[in-house]
């Protein structure tokens, strides 16, 4: 998505803004008493720059001027995601966070230690399911013994696990720049393209290890597997990535 496009409005009266507009995979706002908004203050064509005249408040959710409706999902149902619909949303003044117009600036800082985190997770279902299809492999006997002694079981997963443990490097260098104040921008999006990568080749292998239980809810491999997409899609997705690390890492041309 380019954020710089957003249609949101937010336009100001007196001492107050007057919000209009929509979100999309909003998260929690079936139980959220506030909401993180960024809008546009400023028209784009107002501005020199597109990420100019973006502005960010955090102000009370009120029902009577905001509708919600959820997005049924194929997983991560513990987290509800919604459209979230503004007509006439009144914010206070005071609820903006920093200068008008600076909100896309803000809203960077938080990018980085989101990529680490995703990152995170996407390592941790990779290796939950890969201790899972271990043990499966193990205890599985065919043909008089466990399939985890044919090699075309033994070696998918062996690769799994170096390709987890790189990823779980790269995001604790990340990690470990971020807390020290360094640039980690590179290193956040590896973690997070890398781990996702991993962590989805393992949920795959998984339940390809079960074979047909693997597609039972009763040995859970496919739920990581449904799991895992939103690191791989999300909040950025992989083919972005190379071209960011392509671009300020590499110094080639701009591709996009």
């Amino acid at each position: 998505m380019d954020t710089t496009q957003l249609r949101t409005r937010a336009e100001r009266r007196g001492d107050r803004y007057v919000v209009n507009g929509q979100k999309i995979w909003i998260s929690t706002a079936q139980v959220a008493e506030k909401v993180l908004l960024l809008a546009r203050t400023t028209p784009v064509e107002q501005v020199r720059r597109r990420t100019e005249g973006l502005s960010l408040f955090y102000t009370t959710l009120d029902r009577a001027r905001v509708q919600v409706r959820e997005i049924e999902k194929m997983g991560r149902k513990a987290v509800d995601s919604n459209e979230v619909f503004f007509d006439n949303l009144e914010v206070p003044v005071e609820d903006r966070i920093g200068e008008e117009g600076r909100g896309f600036e803000y809203i960077l800082h938080g990018l980085n230690p989101e990529r680490i985190l995703i990152a995170a997770e996407a390592a941790g279902l990779g290796l939950v399911a890969l201790e899972r299809a271990t043990r499966y492999a193990s205890e599985r006997v065919v043909f008089g013994r466990p399939i985890g002694q044919n090699q075309a079981i033994q070696h998918p997963l062996a690769a799994n696990w170096m390709e987890l443990q790189a990823a779980r490097m790269m995001i604790l260098n990340a990690a470990w720049r971020y807390d020290q104040g360094l640039s980690c921008a590179a290193e956040a999006n590896a973690a997070k393209y890398l781990a996702a990568e991993a962590g989805f080749k393992a949920c795959q292998q998984a339940v390809m290890t079960h074979g047909g239980f693997g597609y039972a809810r009763e040995y859970h491999v496919e739920r990581y597997l449904r799991e895992v997409m939103i690191p791989r899609i999300a909040p950025v997705s992989p083919q972005l990535i190379l071209c960011f690390i392509a671009e300020k890492v590499l110094g080639l041309p701009k591709s996009y």
